[in-house]
């Protein structure tokens, strides 16, 4: 598993993400040219502390997904839509009645999601991967706006160009001019709160899994 993106780039967008609520940096990680590349949406706090993505209980739940697909973990890359733990902080009591401050995953702003853009920009057009997966909202929407839903969209195979950073520096969305094969499918973590969306994933997996027999044939 390989690293691919310039340590110059990850100075910038750490200094874009200043001032906001977000802890720790995990690279994206695979091959060039996988057979897919999973966008999530952040890293959670198991992540930031060994530096592997989708290691914490969603993943536990991706890597049985990628065994009903029959795909390995070394034919995938993985990335996400912000790099750092997005958090916030909530008071709890604990169970001596003492208040103490905890820090929960939160989903990033867009904010958030400008400042890391220009990772998943270049991982785009460096790794070029055959097929992307987003999992839930914020990695559809980070590649095709706000008017793809992933309630609406999961399980459909989407031939779309991808929004990307106008400037490099800048924070206004242009079109990318590559055309890139995506498929969206819920987040694995939904099924904690929502049971009967398992049934919905695997019937998109079953798609993926006619799209990606294709794709070798």
């Amino acid at each position: 598993m390989m690293r691919v993106i310039p340590e110059t780039l990850v100075n910038l967008c750490k200094e874009r993400m200043e001032g906001y609520n977000c802890e720790g940096f995990v690279y994206g990680r695979g091959p060039m040219n996988p057979a897919i590349m999973i966008v999530g949406e952040a890293p959670g706090e198991t992540e930031i502390h060994n530096g592997m993505p989708f290691s914490g209980r969603a993943g536990k739940v991706l890597d049985q997904f990628f065994h009903y697909l029959g795909i390995g973990r070394e034919d995938i890359y993985f990335t996400s839509t912000v790099r750092s733990r997005p958090y916030k902080i909530v008071q709890k009591k604990t169970v001596d009645n003492e208040m103490i401050e905890k820090k929960y995953n939160r989903a990033p702003n867009l904010k958030e999601q400008l400042a890391h853009a220009p990772i998943l920009d270049y991982e785009l057009q460096h790794v070029k991967p055959k097929q992307l997966v987003t999992l839930g909202n914020i990695g559809l929407q980070r590649l095709l706006g706000r008017k793809y839903t992933i309630s609406d969209c999961h399980g459909q195979l989407i031939q779309s160009k991808v929004r990307r950073l106008k400037e490099f520096d800048s924070n206004e969305w242009t079109w990318s001019e590559e055309t890139y094969s995506i498929f969206p499918t819920f987040h694995p973590a939904s099924i904690f709160y929502n049971r009967s969306l398992e049934k919905d994933i695997y019937e998109d997996l079953d798609h993926l899994k006619d799209i990606l027999h294709k794709k070798k044939s």
